[in-house]
């Protein structure tokens, strides 16, 4: 797949939007690296797994929704090859 770059954002309990751009091959990809990289950052509320992501993509431009929850079942599911059992491994540990 393609690399795309996308804004990860979410808007926290207190009602702070906070979003990031991340370049990534997939939408669960974009997902954990931006949940990822908005905890390290130290400025975001808690992300719980309910938590609803919104995931836009520049180009095409499209914009995708998806919830913590939903990654980590991803991650847990089947992989239909090596490549993607590496690529879930890797996402997992992002969002820990």
């Amino acid at each position: 797949m393609a690399l795309r770059t996308c804004t990860v954002s979410f808007t926290g309990p207190s009602g702070i939007r906070h979003s990031v751009e991340v370049t990534a091959e997939s939408v669960y990809e974009a997902a954990a690296l931006g949940v990822s990289t908005l905890k390290k950052c130290g400025w975001v509320d808690v992300v719980a797994p309910g938590t609803e992501l919104e995931i836009q993509v520049r180009e095409p431009a499209t914009m995708h929704r998806i919830s913590v929850r939903q990654i980590h079942r991803w991650c847990d599911g089947v992989a239909v090859s090596p490549d993607e059992t590496l690529k879930k491994r890797r996402l997992k540990e992002l969002l820990r």
